[in-house]
């Protein structure tokens, strides 16, 4: 029987740790389909909300980018949360996403009539950022661990190697909830509601 696909992640080359490596490799991934899947996507279906109160596409590509930057600045690079540079990595700040909307509410100003590039730049420096961070880490590195303190004042204490795995299943989960917007977009669109 002859080959008609090869599914095979390899970690990226570049990197102290195969294990960052790896991470990376998955996130690219998930990326690279992100891209694919979002590509008919117009400023107005970015910035389409189901219901006051509800996220739209655009809000959750702009919290992913704005996810990757904190957990690599807090953790990864062992920053302090007011030292975080989130507009000098994305050019917006840590609530520009306006995640998590009130009850109600609407989109945020800050990503009104924003297009795919606009988002596709989000994402592409909250990664090169990640990148740069991870790429010298070792081994050693992915157990070091820094203790934050949650929103509700709690300590915690948190290693690096949770850290990217929490960036990759959060990435994955609003990847997903992009999917099944588009897909309320796309059916909203064909019913000719408005």
């Amino acid at each position: 029987m002859a080959i008609s696909e090869k599914l095979i992640l390899e970690p990226l080359a570049g990197f102290a740790s195969r294990e960052a490596a790896s991470f990376l490799t998955q996130m690219d991934d998930l990326s690279r389909r992100l891209q694919v899947d979002t590509r008919d996507l117009t400023p107005e279906a970015l910035a389409w909300q189901p219901a006051p109160g509800m996220n739209t596409m655009g809000m959750l590509l702009a919290h992913n980018a704005i996810v990757e930057v904190w957990w690599t600045s807090l953790v990864l690079d062992d920053l302090e949360r007011d030292a975080v540079p989130m507009k000098g990595v994305l050019g917006i700040g840590v609530d520009d996403d306006g995640m998590p909307l009130p009850e109600n509410g609407l989109p945020p100003a800050a990503l009104a009539n924003r297009d795919l590039a606009f988002f596709d730049g989000l994402l592409d420096r909250a990664r090169a950022n990640l990148r740069r961070s991870a790429q010298a880490l070792d081994d050693a590195g992915m157990e070091r661990q820094v203790t934050r303190l949650a929103p509700d004042q709690r300590s915690r204490v948190i290693n690096v190697r949770w850290t990217m795995y929490h960036m990759l299943e959060h990435y994955a989960g609003h990847y997903g909830q992009i999917l099944m917007l588009k897909h309320l977009h796309r059916a909203r669109k064909s019913s000719g509601a408005a």
